[in-house]
């Protein structure tokens, strides 16, 4: 049987057109909306974000002084050795973290079997995800106890390199998987070995998203406490060796902030130089990024 046919003139066909320009004056509506929602939205979530850098702001600069980034002990009125202290952990850790995510990702994007890279991703994921607490009571059973480091410089950087480890590891990954079939092509037809597509073709293309990577791994990382404050410990002195004790930033924010008087003005300071040094790092590799960008504009179209 014949399925029944609508007219143009029938009130069927009317319905439809109806219910079609019902749909298109919602979608129209919506985009218009939307357009309006969103920033608004955004400026919404801005707001505890602004009110956090005010209140921090507003409790370590009436007290910091120029004296406190010259004095040595952390216990007074001394920021010099945790600053210090979170520059030397930071560049150990970074170095150590840089050099494996980036090793791990080149050879999940070019080299490992599909079935062993995902397992590896799937794994960094995992290791993104995990509370950075459990990742400082590995590093302190394996780094502290295991290997017999104790609470120093060694055990705090190398924990904190396998917290950012993960990070490097997967934007490196995405970065070199995210480079067009075509231009690996090219350049295996034309003779290229594996190893000179890395350096002289994937490299240049992926360095924005690596660079972005390692920025990012360190600013979470200069922020974060659980594992440097479980595998290290202050110290008044600057470390000789990478078995001495080394103080970081949010680890004095961590035993100072508990504290009053002049001990909770320091742990505010802390946190103030903590959130500059976040907001420089991520300053900085936009600026980086979109130079170098910018001079790769039409060189692998």
């Amino acid at each position: 049987m014949a399925a029944p046919t609508v007219g143009i003139g029938d009130a069927g066909s009317t319905d439809i057109l109806y219910d079609r320009s019902v749909r298109t004056r919602w979608r129209l509506g919506f985009d218009k909306w939307i357009g309006w929602l969103l920033p608004l939205l955004f400026a919404v979530a801005l707001i505890p974000i602004f009110d956090l850098v005010y209140y921090i702001s507003s409790q370590a600069l009436p007290t910091m002084t120029w004296g406190e980034f010259t004095t040595t002990s952390p216990y007074g009125n001394g920021l010099l050795v945790p600053i210090i202290g979170t520059f030397e952990v930071m560049a150990l850790a970074t170095s150590i973290a840089v050099v494996l995510g980036l090793f791990g990702g080149i050879a999940t994007a070019e080299f490992l079997p599909e079935r062993t890279a995902g397992a590896i991703r799937m794994t960094a994921n995992m290791l993104v995800g995990l509370p950075s607490v459990i990742l400082g009571y590995t590093g302190y059973f394996l780094f502290c106890i295991h290997f017999g480091w104790g609470l120093s410089y060694i055990a705090g950087s190398m924990t904190m390199a396998f917290f950012m480890t993960p990070y490097i590891f997967r934007i490196v990954d995405l970065a070199f998987s995210s480079i067009p079939s075509h231009i690996r092509e090219a350049a295996y037809g034309a003779g290229a070995r594996p190893s000179q597509y890395v350096t002289k073709v994937g490299t240049p293309i992926a360095f924005p998203q690596v660079l972005n990577g390692v920025f990012l791994a360190m600013a979470i990382g200069v922020g974060e406490t659980a594992p440097i404050v479980l595998t290290t410990t202050e110290s008044v002195i600057l470390p000789n060796t990478i078995f001495d004790p080394v103080t970081f930033l949010t680890g004095l924010i961590w035993t100072n902030y508990s504290e009053g008087g002049t001990l909770l003005d320091l742990a505010f300071q802390a946190a103030f130089i903590v959130l500059i040094v976040v907001i420089a790092l991520n300053i900085i590799v936009r600026i980086i990024s979109a130079r170098y960008q910018k001079r790769l504009e039409g060189l692998y179209q």
